[in-house]
């Protein structure tokens, strides 16, 4: 295996070893096996381009079933749409050949033009890990999301200049509007300015070097911008879930073609480790 295993994706990886592992028994199927690495070996600068293609492609297998199965993410289907923007050029290469094996693979290529444009048009170019932190969804691709958006993007600017007004109208110049995950929003004053906080200002938590404090215009503030949080987060899973099921509607063009892919990755390898080791063509 070692000796053979020139294989470029993962998936191709494993069905070399598999036919490794159980040898072909009729002579017709050796021979076609055969031809296909005969012509490959034939022709050198299509079979480096088409190796060059397969390169870098990834486990297109192991990326469907996990959007069969329901577990993927942003990241997998970008990744799945990288993979399947390279189905194009390699189909086109493939179909240089003559050799009836290699014929049939071009065939069986489908180049899923539909499918990665669908993941293109959806899902941003640089998804987060996790598919429940939000922004997956690609600007522009609802109108919801981006209202929901816009809401978060003016509410960072409204927070900003409330802490201007606030600094304007109680003259404390270290006055600053914060947020963590325990309290929410809150407006930091140092001690050395306590004296000056107005009587409207509800204290919220007791530090070494300063008071915090709520208003309840910041409360008001707080629950339109966490609430437009949360429901984008939500929208956007649920979106990522439609764009998986309707992937997997189209799970046997998929398969069909990673089979294809693993296919011509195992011949490509050994048409290479042919021509690097001097091998010959057996007659069966």
């Amino acid at each position: 295996l070692w000796v053979l295993d020139k294989t470029k994706t993962p998936m191709g990886g494993r069905m070399l070893r598999s036919w490794l592992e159980r040898p072909l028994l009729s002579v017709t199927d050796i021979d076609r096996r055969s031809s296909a690495v005969a012509a490959l070996v034939d022709d050198t600068i299509r079979r480096e381009e088409l190796i060059a293609g397969m390169t870098g492609l990834g486990d297109m297998e192991r990326l469907i079933g996990r959007i069969v199965y329901g577990t993927a993410g942003g990241r997998d289907l970008t990744s799945l749409r990288a993979a399947m923007e390279k189905l194009p050029n390699l189909k086109e290469q493939l179909s240089g050949f003559s050799d009836r094996r290699l014929t049939e693979l071009t065939a069986e290529l489908d180049t899923l033009d539909d499918i990665s444009g669908d993941i293109a048009a959806a899902i941003c170019d640089e998804p987060p890990f996790s598919v429940r932190e939000g922004s997956i969804i690609r600007d522009g691709f609802n109108e919801e999301v981006d209202r929901l958006r816009h809401i978060l993007k003016s509410g960072k600017g409204v927070m900003a200049e409330m802490e201007a007004k606030e600094k304007e109208k109680t003259g404390i110049r270290t006055l600053k509007i914060g947020y963590n995950k325990v309290f929410g929003y809150y407006i930091e004053v140092t001690n050395s300015y306590k004296d000056l906080v107005p009587e409207t200002y509800i204290r919220k938590q007791t530090l070494t070097n300063c008071e915090r404090y709520i208003t309840q215009e910041l409360k008001d503030l707080e629950g339109k911008i966490i609430g437009a949080k949360e429901r984008c987060i939500a929208l956007e899973y649920q979106m990522l879930c439609k764009i998986r099921e309707s992937i997997s509607n189209e799970v046997k063009r998929l398969q069909k073609t990673a089979r294809a892919l693993a296919t011509l990755d195992v011949l490509a390898s050994l048409s290479e480790v042919a021509v690097n080791n001097n091998y010959v063509c057996p007659q069966i």
